[in-house]
């Protein structure tokens, strides 16, 4: 079957065309997209951990016009393949293993208990509560004043829109002025970490001295674009879900560290991961040559029937839960744990209250970052 990734039918809910296409079989040829997807599980995990696929960059041409995306993305751990995946996800995963992550655990609990305290009676999550405490933890994380952070989610939501399969000459140009921008701000706040240390990532990353100011800068954009985007998205997409099955609250208030789980394979808040063959290699049957992309499609692998009971159900004690959502193998999702401990603290703030939708969600216009444009939520007295 063939799938337009941006039909507004597809966008809204993509999911009875991935179960369609997954039950084509597991790997299928896409003509519209010149690449092979994966949909079921076993297809899906295949393609994330096989290491004679990978991530290749090749910059977007015209070189010139697209330099300040092509900068940001040559120089990031994603878009690489060992050695230089190894080198910079080992330096950036050192940085996390000097307790930043632990460090920051009291300050996302107290600062998701702030914002949902200081909701009305009905309030938008995405802006009220799951954007500004994104940003604040990532930019606590990396070390950003507080006087810059709101900054930071635009600079983030332009660059992501080039991921979609489908951009705009408008969106482009939003995109390459939002990565100039966050560039040139990431290497003025590396210099003044230089001139004087704090304990935070960007302090920490300037001192290993092993990274080039570019790597340094792209890795830092890296961290805030893939972990509030996550985040934000994940807390969205998972009250959605949450709040259309009431029956699963009783549950997800019991163990919410388990719903958290169920929120990120329910709804996945990344669809897609895009792998190129090095060498000629077999999926699930299907042969995919050497220098061809094949996509992990992972909201279809996360509803795969053969790995997930029922799973077009949200079922918030889901256990175990082999949800894709944080990708597989080289490239897992580095900053998993803080995006864990980010959403069970927004649920230990939300869930005591009495919540339901105050009115149909919004989409963005978006498939491979999935996500609400905004959402309602109401108190019920």
């Amino acid at each position: 079957m063939t799938i337009d990734f941006a039909a507004p039918g597809f966008i809204q809910d993509p999911y009875p065309g991935l179960a369609e296409l997954r039950a084509s079989g597991e790997v299928t040829w896409h003509e519209g997209t010149g690449q092979y997807l994966a949909a079921s599980h076993a297809a899906a995990s295949a393609v994330l951990r096989d290491r004679r696929l990978g991530r290749f960059w090749v910059d977007r041409e015209p070189a010139d016009v697209y330099e300040p995306f092509n900068l940001l993305h040559r120089n990031q751990m994603m878009e690489n393949e060992p050695p230089v995946h190894t080198r910079l996800r080992s330096l950036v995963a050192k940085a996390f293993g000097r307790g930043h992550v632990d460090r920051l655990r009291p300050a996302v609990g107290a600062e998701a208990q702030r914002l949902v305290a200081e909701t009305g009676k009905t309030f938008d999550l995405l802006t009220e509560v799951a954007e500004p405490l994104a940003v604040t933890v990532i930019a606590e994380l990396l070390g950003v004043p507080v006087e810059d952070r709101s900054k930071l989610r635009p600079w983030s939501a332009a660059i992501v829109r080039m991921y979609e399969v489908e951009r705009s000459a408008e969106t482009e140009t939003r995109a390459l002025e939002a990565c100039r921008e966050f560039a040139d701000y990431l290497r003025d706040l590396a210099r003044r970490r230089t001139e004087e240390p704090r304990d935070d990532l960007i302090s920490h990353l300037v001192a290993v001295g092993d990274l080039t100011p570019d790597e340094l800068v792209a890795s830092a954009i890296l961290l805030l674009n893939a972990g509030h985007e996550a985040s934000v998205n994940a807390l969205g997409g998972g009250m959605v879900a949450l709040l259309r099955h009431p029956g699963q609250l009783v549950r997800a208030k019991a163990d919410k560290a388990t719903a958290a789980e169920e929120m990120i394979r329910y709804d996945s808040p990344l669809q897609m991961f895009v792998r190129t063959a090095a060498h000629d290699v077999v999926i699930a049957g299907r042969k995919i040559e050497a220098g061809a992309r094949i996509a992990a499609l992972l909201g279809a692998a996360n509803r795969d029937p053969e790995v997930f009971a029922e799973p077009d159900t949200f079922d918030a004690g889901r256990d175990p839960n082999p949800h894709l959502g944080f990708g597989a193998g080289l490239h897992f999702c580095l900053g998993a744990p803080l995006a864990r401990i980010e959403l069970r603290a927004a649920l230990n703030a939300l869930l005591p209250l009495n919540l339901e939708l105050a009115a149909e969600p919004v989409n963005r216009p978006t498939f491979v970052l999935r996500g609400y444009e905004e959402v309602r939520i109401g108190r019920v007295e």
